[in-house]
């Protein structure tokens, strides 16, 4: 069966599988799907949320799928980190009860009112006074709780966020003062980069907003350490998530906070990555190289930023696994661009062949979010996989 939707050919499947196995036997899909592992995310979730001292937001921006943020609100998470007006209305249709927050400097002309009034969003970030005077134009400050955001980077991040993001640390007091002097509660926040390898990031950054708090005239309630907490991948490696979480607790202990203060944190790859995998299909086989249905202008695009370059795999024919001995294959997407490739080989049965399926796992976050229509090529196809013993491709497996 097939649906229409904005120019775009969405093949309507049944929704639940008891595993990836029977999801090829019974379909043979040639289309990319992408397969939801609910205890996965259950478990992902659930270990942030408890193991994080304060609030814990997650980053929309990573995962914007309805399912998936359906299931994460499912797993324990209320809060929502929303870059922009689309994101909260998404949010708030899919995740009723949740909590909103309009976590981004830049916005749209009047979108600050509209998400104060329309759906309660009281948390709003700047990072430097016009910022702050287009915001409070918009909105009741009387009721809202603005955050001055510090540029903070850190050596261990695979990008720095602070050259586009974020004020000087001594800017900060001016701004805060500015915030509370127009009847708005000030509030703190920064970033310390994406994907950090070293906990002792959290560590340094918390470090300076301490410095930062010591300086103000009044006690502050929220600091916001933002996200940045890796995933392990087969090329990056990184300390378990609990250490990074562990660290950012014991750093906040000695902050100057307010009596009833809290920590906040926005995780986004941490919670989406690990529940997500998605399977393709090869579609053309060369001595040397393979073409699947999927690719970097498709749900694979993150892999063109600087960072990890592959995703663990498994490789099924018949909706067998297969094995065997492998070699190095070049990867293409189906697209007419040959920048449409993987940036490095991928190990693959050295006699896979055009109708066997990859599945990728741990690929939850920046895929669904970023993926594009380009030449045609886009799937929506989603499914859940309901055995709680099967689980996507994973390192060491």
């Amino acid at each position: 069966m097939l649906e229409q939707s904005n120019s775009r050919t969405i093949r309507v499947v049944k929704d639940t599988y008891t595993n990836v196995e029977a999801l090829l036997r019974e379909k043979n899909p040639d289309h990319p799907v992408y397969c939801i592992y609910p205890h996965v995310y259950e478990a992902s979730t659930r270990e942030f949320v408890e193991g994080f001292v304060g609030r814990v937001l997650f980053a929309v921006k990573a995962n914007n799928h309805p399912k998936i943020l359906q299931v994460l609100q499912q797993g324990s998470v209320q809060h929502f980190d929303c870059a922009s007006m689309a994101e909260i209305e998404l949010v708030a249709a899919n995740c009723p009860d949740s909590t909103l927050y309009f976590m981004n400097p830049v916005r749209f002309a009047g979108d600050a009112r509209i998400a104060q009034q329309e759906y309660g969003v009281r948390h709003f970030v700047v990072d430097d006074l016009s910022g702050l005077g287009a915001l409070l134009a918009e909105i009741d400050a009387a009721n809202a709780v603005i955050f001055a955001r510090i540029a903070v980077s850190h050596e261990s991040a695979t990008q720095d966020l602070s050259c586009k993001f974020g004020a000087a640390v001594d800017d900060i007091p001016t701004i805060i003062a500015a915030i509370a002097a127009n009847g708005a509660e000030p509030a703190v926040a920064f970033n310390v980069g994406t994907s950090v390898k070293s906990p002792e990031a959290y560590a340094y950054a918390i470090g300076i907003a301490r410095d930062v708090l010591r300086k103000l005239p009044m006690q502050i309630r929220l600091l916001d350490i933002g996200g940045g907490f890796p995933t392990i991948y087969p090329d990056f490696s990184a300390p378990a998530i609990k250490e990074f979480i562990d660290r950012a607790n014991e750093a906040g202990k000695s902050l100057p906070l307010s009596p009833d203060g809290e920590l906040m944190a926005e995780p986004g790859r941490a919670l989406s990555s690990s529940g997500m995998s998605t399977v393709t299909r090869v579609l053309l086989r060369k001595p040397d190289s393979i073409y699947l249905n999927d690719g970097l202008y498709g749900s694979f695009w993150e892999l063109t930023a600087n960072g990890h370059l592959e995703y663990p795999l498994r490789v099924f024919r018949q909706g067998q696994p297969l094995t065997g001995e492998t070699k190095p294959f070049t990867v293409y997407g189906p697209t007419c661009d040959s920048a449409d490739v993987m940036p490095t080989a991928l190990d693959l049965p050295i006699d896979i062949t055009v109708g066997d399926h990859i599945e990728f796992g741990t690929t939850g976050a920046y895929s669904l979010s970023g993926r594009t229509d380009f030449n045609g090529f886009y799937s929506d196809t989603i499914v859940t996989l309901s055995d709680t013993e099967s689980f996507p491709p994973r390192i060491g497996d």
